[in-house]
């Protein structure tokens, strides 16, 4: 009798009950997941920033291509595709 009033306890009473833990426990394991996939981002991230610095011609590629930057000898035409 006294191990069935323990288990109801702990299984829905307490505030360390399983279902408690089991949801905490896989939202934890699911935030880990969730870092390591940011770790990782970052660790390229990183890779790529040191390429960049280090080659002049990836980083005026760079910022051609993302801040439409341009020479002064030069014109930018910017062609924006309308698929409607």
């Amino acid at each position: 009798m006294s191990l069935l009033v323990f288990l109801v306890w702990m299984l829905f009473f307490d505030n360390t009950n399983f279902i408690t833990t089991y949801k905490l426990r896989s939202k934890l394991n699911n935030l880990e997941k969730e870092k390591e996939y940011y770790q990782d981002n970052i660790q390229q991230v990183e890779k790529d920033r040191n390429e960049l610095l280090s080659n002049t011609e990836l980083l005026e590629k760079f910022a051609r291509e993302r801040y439409f930057m341009k020479k002064e000898s030069e014109d930018l035409y910017i062609i924006v595709d309308n698929k409607d």
